[in-house]
């Protein structure tokens, strides 16, 4: 018999990092580790009426037939293992990567493009993030599409056709949550300088720029003020914008002596001026961020 098309949300979820947590803990302790991260994950899935398909390595192939169900879930999977691993070392840290399409259900196993692309998808995915086609966010409710952020110059690899991913941002930021913003031919961009390094924030290239501890920050800052996730700089039109997410606030210098600290608060920032995470920018452990606005 010919299996029937269908379409759905199809999702990868893998554990980052598992093989240096193979090495940290060792091959008993860590398989447990890892096991017990994908029982919680499984136990999420099943919540939000989805359905594993099947264990790839340490992660998860997953389906939902509602793209709503699956971002909650993925976000709750996200949540999830940020809080299960507490005062534990090594943490643990999952990436995910989803699109929506047709799929071929033969004998409980997906074939087909729509796998293939999810698979490809959660390649561009860093940990603690959860990447999505444009056609996945087509399909989400207008209150989720407001968690999606365009990322723009990234391609999907093996793909001839153009295929847009975005980042949907799962991180609750205080009591706003800011709209996706809109395509924009601004020329503006911004120049970052730290530690020796340059990072530059535009719409020809990378749009938001993590600041904090994390891995999977463009900005790491290893100050033990510094929050994992701490702050993200956004390209919005032709402004750009600083938000914190942290616990010990963002500092911002700019105009000589001025400093202002945000608590779970967003700024457009000025022209030039200094970014530290935790604590001022005058202190002398600070990490400072140099920041250049051009155009």
């Amino acid at each position: 018999m010919t299996a029937t098309p269908r379409s759905c949300l199809v999702l990868f979820v893998d554990i980052s990092g598992s093989s240096r947590l193979y090495q940290q803990l060792g091959d008993e302790a860590a398989h447990r580790r890892v096991q017990a991260c994908l029982d919680l994950l499984r136990g999420i899935v099943t919540a939000q009426a989805g359905r594993v398909v099947k264990t790839i390595g340490d992660g998860l192939l997953c389906e939902f037939a509602d793209a709503d169900a699956g971002l909650v879930g993925a976000e709750a999977m996200q949540s999830a293992v940020e809080q299960e691993g507490g005062q534990r070392e090594p943490k643990l840290n999952i990436h995910v990567g989803c699109h929506f399409g047709p799929v071929i259900d033969t004998a409980g196993d997906l074939y087909g493009d729509t796998v293939n692309v999810a698979a490809r998808v959660l390649d561009l995915a860093r940990e603690g993030q959860i990447i999505i086609t444009q056609e996945t966010a087509r399909q989400l409710s207008e209150a989720l599409q407001r968690h999606v952020r365009l990322l723009h110059g990234v391609h999907v690899r093996g793909r001839h056709d153009p295929l847009t991913a975005m980042d949907y941002v799962w991180q609750k930021h205080g009591d706003f949550t800011a709209a996706a913003p809109a395509p924009t031919a601004s020329a503006a961009r911004l120049k970052l300088q730290f530690d020796g390094r340059e990072l530059w924030l535009d719409h020809a290239g990378l749009s938001v720029i993590r600041l904090g501890r994390g891995l999977e920050c463009h900005i790491i800052v290893r100050e033990p003020e510094a929050s994992r996730l701490h702050a993200t700089i956004e390209a919005r039109g032709d402004r750009f914008v600083l938000m914190d997410h942290s616990s010990n606030g963002t500092y911002l210098a700019f105009e000589g002596p001025t400093e202002v600290c945000l608590k779970r608060e967003e700024i457009i920032l000025p022209p030039r001026g200094h970014i530290a995470l935790g604590v001022s920018t005058s202190a002398a452990h600070a990490t400072v961020v140099a920041f250049t606005r051009e155009g």
